[in-house]
């Protein structure tokens, strides 16, 4: 089996979250700085600001890894051998998929700024979990490294 990597993706944050997190840290300390001392002010800001950074790398954090006959999908893990059926969605099948025709049981790493996903079912009989609904910046890409994987472990 082929030890190398197949496929890695990280769901970073896209730059305009960074760009209206530091207009919302800039404001903060706008509106506290007229109304405290200018040290506690930087300090409130300081934290904000620390705080806007810690939860846009752990959010933006997740990755997607097609490797060593395991697909990975943030702190979820499966061996290839027990996927079956791997579907590259559009934006539209995405939306109905995480909506309407969702199943309760199914593992979901959604983010809301990729409008595209790749579903993965499952055929593990001691694993309720139907499917993973997966988000990613390039769906087919993903699908087709992982139905290469599952080809190669049999």
């Amino acid at each position: 089996m082929d030890t190398g990597t197949h496929y890695r993706e990280r769901l970073a944050v896209p730059i305009r979250w960074w760009a209206q997190g530091t207009m919302l840290v800039a404001s903060l300390w706008l509106a506290v700085i007229v109304a405290v001392p200018g040290p506690f002010a930087w300090a409130v800001t300081f934290v904000a600001a620390a705080l806007m950074v810690a939860f846009f790398l752990s959010y933006g954090g997740a990755v997607l890894s097609v490797q060593d006959g395991w697909f990975r999908a943030g702190r979820a893990k499966v061996e290839v051998r027990f996927v079956d059926e791997v579907q590259a969605l559009d934006a539209e099948q995405t939306r109905l998929v995480a909506g309407r025709d969702a199943d309760a049981r199914a593992y979901l790493l959604l983010r809301p700024y990729r409008s595209k996903a790749v579903k993965v079912s499952l055929r593990d009989p001691a694993d309720p979990t139907p499917y993973w609904l997966v988000s990613t910046r390039r769906p087919e890409r993903l699908a087709e490294a992982l139905s290469r994987a599952v080809d190669a472990a049999g």
